[in-house]
């Protein structure tokens, strides 16, 4: 079955049940916050905002923390992408890093995210 797309500018838009093994883009930051969301929905595969990275890469905390729990989960680069626009994630975002099971999935950085989306989107028809 093709996994639903849900673009949302911030993943607290995500719903545990309703949004489960959905592809989210986000435009919302990677950071450990926006991935205990992305955790109680359980997407498929999460795609966050790396925020410049920060300080103690804690614009990617989100990564770590949803692979520990068995989920995909990558970041577009903060020059490619408007940080809280989803749409400008998903068209305009290019991968910069990706969990393990992001990278199982496909993800690769530098991709374009669009580029992503689709081919899951075509890999479950």
């Amino acid at each position: 079955m093709k996994p639903a797309l849900r673009v949302v500018d911030s993943i607290t838009e995500l719903r545990p049940g309703r949004d489960a093994d959905c592809i989210a883009v986000s435009g919302s930051h990677g950071g450990i916050s926006s991935a205990r969301y992305a955790l109680a929905a359980r997407p498929l595969l999460s795609v966050f905002n790396d925020a410049g990275v920060g300080k103690d890469a804690a614009g990617l905390a989100a990564l770590d923390f949803l692979q520990d729990h068995g989920l995909a989960a990558c970041t577009v680069a903060h020059h490619s992408a408007r940080i809280g626009e989803a749409p400008s994630t998903l068209q305009d975002g290019r991968i910069s890093h990706c969990n393990a099971l992001a990278l199982a999935l496909g993800a690769v950085p530098g991709q374009a995210c669009r580029a992503l989306v689709d081919a899951l989107m075509a890999n479950d028809e």
